[in-house]
């Protein structure tokens, strides 16, 4: 490939990821995504009020039970539950790590499950956190750092203990197998755990730039693999889980064989609203 053709690529490189990035940002800045979180509650057998949700609020045997009073507002996919000037409602199971969002006036109230317990997270758009966002800082894109690898499936999907962003909680993923790749002139690998969307894998991970420029506990990589097993892995695209931002989230930790001994000088660097606290 003669310079021209290198110099080219190159900016096409960095535009392409600009533009998946000024996406991700306009994604995490959405007027009920994470941060717009106010609070985390945890549900317990013992009704209570919970600040930024109408309602009393428990839990028994998987099932979620909400007393309304005359007057309160709550909605699910548009419709009024409260149609009886005081309703008791019911929700659930719900599956691990699963939720759904209910809407009380401007606020959308998730009712989810994390580490086996039930947490209740209103989120505001109004909420200071979202208000004073100005953006994520990244590295500049550096075409070094998209490197080929191979996925290896494990001869069965392994059950993964993880810890958490929050204290007293566990998450248990299942590890398909392993992206093995080479950087930095070494032989490396990252357990990979399924990922949202079908045929994708996540990747969390900590590497030697981890708590000096960017986020300490964890970064996440979504990556895809072909029929033959091959992926790129785009460390330019490395992005902050929301635990990065707020302490009202509950953000599994990478598992202990992926924290990598290089430095990954690419992706997203610790946030504006956590460099006081490395």
């Amino acid at each position: 490939m003669n310079a021209v053709h290198t110099e080219t690529a190159l900016e096409s490189f960095d535009a392409d990821w600009r533009e998946w990035h000024a996406a991700h940002e306009q994604q995490r800045a959405h007027p009920h995504g994470f941060l717009a979180v106010t609070h985390l509650h945890w549900l317990g057998d013992e009704p209570a009020r919970l600040e930024g949700a109408p309602g009393t609020w428990s839990v028994a045997a998987d099932v979620v039970r909400v007393l309304l009073e005359p007057g309160d507002s709550l909605q699910q996919d548009g419709t009024e539950l409260n149609t009886e000037a005081g309703a008791s409602l019911e929700f659930g199971p719900i599956a691990e790590r699963g939720g759904i969002n209910l809407v009380s006036g401007e606020t959308v109230i998730e009712l989810a499950k994390r580490g086996g317990e039930y947490i209740v997270r209103p989120r505001h758009p109004e909420n200071p956190l979202l208000q004073a966002y100005q953006g994520t800082p990244a590295y500049s894109p550096d075409a070094a750092y998209a490197v080929r690898g191979t996925f290896v499936p494990f001869e069965a999907p392994r059950p993964t203990t993880v810890g958490a962003a929050v204290e007293g909680i566990q998450h248990v993923y299942e590890a398909p197998g392993e992206i093995r790749f080479k950087l930095a002139g070494q032989e490396l690998a990252l357990t990979a755990f399924n990922g949202h969307a079908p045929g994708s894998l996540s990747v969390l991970f900590t590497d030697q730039t981890s708590g000096r420029t960017t986020y300490a506990a964890n970064r996440s990589l979504s990556v895809v693999p072909a029929a033959d097993g091959s992926v790129v892995l785009d460390f330019n695209r490395a992005v902050n889980l929301p635990c990065a931002y707020t302490d009202l989230a509950t953000c599994p930790l990478p598992p202990a064989e992926n924290r990598l001994p290089v430095a990954i000088e690419a992706g997203e660097k610790i946030p504006y609203e956590r460099q006081d606290q490395q």
